[in-house]
């Protein structure tokens, strides 16, 4: 187990029991020795629909009650819900979830009262975790005093705000459900909009949804759906709703740094913080500041309060992903639409159907106007983090084993390694690997003048992955070694 992007993560065999009660009490300790909570203050516990999420809710719930802190139960709700109504109470909260990776992991998500943990947060858990590791951990189940509606109604209020009445009136919209916490108040908020909802592919099990590569399987499902209903879009969002997933009329998924651009643009950002990963055209997308980040929400929050402290009013930050935090307060439809630096589904997905209502033309139109590079995406899964490490280490050590590794490409012009490794060639095509900071898979990032450009870059970035893994499987230890 390790905290990757977003919360600690890990296999469930490896995460129930004593090390969901280890971590839940370590986080626990943590504020209480830092000042950020009080013996006996509430603490809420949200979780998605993993077949694992409700023991190890009740595990993290026992524990915190051993601790000294007074548990509510959210129950199955998206992460930005649940971590918008903890700021509300100005309350501390875990949420139980692996997100988009498979069914067999899962993980736990800290947030301080004030908003989700830093790096710093997440050294001094650790550091507490071990120590506590050396003694005997109570794992008892427990429950706790529901609020889930509460806290659903927080949210869906919050969103009532952002967009004028009945904006999405003209619009067929299709909301994948699967296995999402999202799924119902999609279905709902977007009605309330005026939307004309059809809701599709739910699911009884587990589906991990990775909205940032989404599989050919999932790509034609959707594409069927939009032929057959006719639909102007399908929304959806990862496992715990904090990932969107926007697709156009002819159910092909827009890029999500592009809904997180549109998100930005509708609540009038003068700043923008971004991952490197992220589209290299954003910079000239508009009027605004770009602040670069590594890959995480924990370095996007940070660069936002960099921003802000620069004198940056309005401050949005989104990942590649899409998920969209707001470290501003907007002005909405009657109300305010109060900052959330957590990354969120939904204020991407409302921003990129209202922009589809207000120009009244289709999706895959609006997607050519904004003039982004054509990009994408993809993952080579349950592949050794040894290997990675490897093969970064490698890539860094010298311009000759990169020359050498992406000659079959084309040549290099130049390079970056905040987060992985970059490589833009001479052509000005981009590819960028990067380890998952989250589950044993290596990510490959492309940009390329076409669509088919990109996916065949994407292949042969992809290629050259399992090509060098392969030629070198035999010696990886003894090479990361020395």
């Amino acid at each position: 187990m390790k905290f990757g992007t977003s919360g600690l993560r890990g296999l469930v065999t490896d995460l129930e029991g004593r090390n969901s009660a280890r971590y839940a009490q370590a986080f626990a300790n943590y504020l209480l020795q830092s000042g950020l909570a009080q013996p006996g203050d509430c603490i809420l516990v949200g979780r998605d629909f993993r077949a694992s999420s409700p023991g190890i809710a009740a595990t993290c719930i026992g524990a915190l009650q051993r601790a000294g802190m007074r548990p509510l139960d959210c129950g199955p709700i998206p992460t930005p819900a649940v971590a918008a109504y903890s700021m509300s109470l100005r309350a501390a909260c875990l949420m139980i979830t692996g997100s988009h990776i498979p069914d067999d992991r899962n993980g736990i998500k800290f947030y301080r009262p004030d908003g989700e943990i830093d790096k710093h947060d997440e050294a001094a858990i650790t550091a507490i975790a071990d120590e506590l590791d050396k003694q005997e951990i109570n794992s008892t189940p427990s429950s706790a005093p529901e609020c889930r509606a509460e806290a659903e109604k927080l949210f869906v209020r919050r969103n009532a705000t952002l967009l004028p009445v009945r904006a999405l009136s003209a619009l067929k919209i299709g909301v994948y459900q699967h296995s999402s916490v999202a799924r119902d108040m999609f279905v709902s908020l977007l009605e309330s909009y005026g939307a004309q909802v059809v809701p599709l592919g739910r699911s009884g099990h587990f589906v991990p949804v990775d909205t940032e590569a989404v599989s050919p399987e999932t790509i034609s499902l959707l594409a069927g759906w939009c032929k057959d209903h006719a639909l102007d879009a399908i929304v959806s969002a990862d496992g715990d709703g904090d990932r969107p997933l926007v697709t156009d009329e002819n159910g092909k998924p827009l890029r999500g740094d592009l809904l997180g651009l549109i998100g930005a643009k509708l609540l009038g950002a003068d700043a923008i913080v971004t991952p490197v990963t992220s589209n290299s055209a954003i910079e000239a997308s508009g009027v605004f500041a770009v602040f670069r980040t590594k890959v995480g929400s924990p370095f996007v929050i940070a660069g936002m309060q960099e921003a802000l402290n620069a004198g940056y009013t309005d401050v949005v930050g989104f990942e590649a992903n899409g998920g969209t935090l707001n470290g501003s307060r907007y002005v909405g439809n009657g109300g305010y639409f109060s900052p959330l630096p957590t990354r969120d589904s939904f204020l991407p997905v409302l921003a990129s159907l209202h922009l589809r209502a207000e120009r009244r033309e289709p999706l895959s139109s609006i997607v050519g106007s904004f003039g982004l590079a054509s990009t994408a995406a993809g993952r080579l899964e349950n592949f050794p983090v040894i290997s990675s490490a490897a093969l970064m280490k490698y890539l860094r050590a010298s311009e000759q084993n990169l020359e050498t590794f992406f000659s079959t490409i084309g040549p290099i012009a130049s390079t970056s390694d905040i987060d992985g490794m970059r490589v833009t060639l001479r052509d000005g095509r981009i590819v960028h690997l990067r380890p998952s900071g989250n589950a044993p898979e290596m990510r490959c990032y492309v940009e390329a003048e076409t669509d088919a450009g990109a996916e065949a870059l994407l292949n042969a970035g992809l290629a050259l992955i399992n090509h060098w893994h392969a030629a070198r499987e035999p010696g990886l230890q003894n090479q990361l070694r020395s």
